[in-house]
């Protein structure tokens, strides 16, 4: 009850104040969606960890965690000294190859000519020929080991493959990496979807109607989801199934392991209800301001339970649908202060 004495308290010093017209409404009873709350987290649709493809020390690191990158940008350069050299000595072999395939192929081109002529034998051509080809076939290597050291080389720069937010690096600079080690770990901020684990008797319903939305505690937001897709499959350990609802684009502040709730609709049910802002909450007591038959308002008890959508909660005791209630609790008290409630 201390509550309420701060609540008169508080009516009392504000009776002077004109009154004014209250905004009202009537306390409904229809039929709203039934739902069914499951806890989860937010997480990326593009979330990955770019790792060292090569061996070699780290000489630039161009972003840390929370920098935003733009796709193609340099994340992390690491020392290309031994990837060069790597470069220059399969290009000199390729040379080396490139002449000995064009002294094997004009080898052959003479025996071919003398073959004809009857100057040479058949094996002594068909010697020219292998020679021509296995010649032809270390050129082609060589092409190949020219193109991966080329290759090798482009991997000391390590690009975002998309835009988006670092999340986590990985290491420092001067460091060694070796091919496999974690670089950089990034996010899409614009594409991110919440996953909820649902039991298996639930599912059926969740499927059924496909309609739900998902509620942010943290932001004090609720947001409807583009698409809620049920994986066809369930956990065998805890017997649930994973649910996935992928969220509008560019939502502000939302980021990875966020704490998110979804309320899937199961069916219907009726219930009580009345706006959310009609409701006073004062220490341990909760309560509205009642219109009399007079229009005078008079401050009454209640119970609530869960809300209905953003603007609406339900009513478990204390009002009857018909009933009218102050919008605004502390225009309502001052306008009850004056009567003498």
């Amino acid at each position: 009850m201390r509550g309420f004495w701060i609540l008169v308290g508080l009516a009392a010093a504000a009776s002077g104040q004109a009154a004014t017209p209250l905004a009202t409404a009537t306390v409904e009873r229809r039929e709203v969606p039934h739902t069914y709350a499951a806890d989860g987290l937010v997480e990326a649709t593009k979330q990955s960890t770019v790792s060292a493809q090569i061996s070699g020390r780290i000489t630039e690191i161009n972003f840390d965690i929370g920098d935003v990158v733009k796709k193609g940008q340099v994340l992390v350069r690491i020392d290309e000294t031994a990837a060069n050299q790597a470069v220059n000595e399969s290009r000199a072999v390729l040379a080396q190859a490139e002449a000995a395939h064009e002294n094997a192929k004009a080898n052959f081109e003479r025996t071919k000519q003398l073959f004809e002529r009857k100057f040479v034998s058949q094996a002594a051509l068909d010697r020219a020929e292998a020679e021509h080809r296995s010649a032809e076939s270390q050129l082609e290597a060589r092409k190949a080991s020219v193109a991966i050291a080329a290759d090798t080389l482009g991997h000391t720069t390590v690009i975002a493959p998309y835009g988006g937010v670092v999340l986590a690096r990985h290491v420092e600079l001067g460091e060694v990496a070796t091919p496999g080690k974690p670089l950089m770990t990034g996010f899409d901020p614009s594409e991110l979807r919440v996953v909820v684990n649902v039991p298996q008797d639930q599912v059926r319903q969740v499927r059924a109607f496909g309609e739900a939305m998902v509620e942010l505690p943290a932001l004090g937001r609720r947001i409807e989801p583009v698409t809620v897709t049920v994986r066809p499959g369930a956990d065998p350990r805890t017997h649930t199934t994973q649910v996935r609802l992928d969220l509008p684009p560019n939502q502000l502040d939302t980021y990875p392991g966020m704490f998110a709730r979804a309320h899937f609709v199961v069916g219907k049910v009726t219930k009580t209800l009345i706006p959310a802002a009609a409701v006073l909450r004062r220490s341990e007591l909760t309560a509205v301001y009642v219109l009399d038959e007079k229009a005078t308002p008079r401050l009454r008890q209640v119970r609530v339970g869960e809300p209905v959508g953003e603007k609406e909660v339900e009513v478990l005791a204390g009002l009857a649908p018909g009933e009218k209630v102050a919008l605004d609790p502390v225009k309502a008290g001052i306008a009850a202060s004056g009567t003498g409630n």
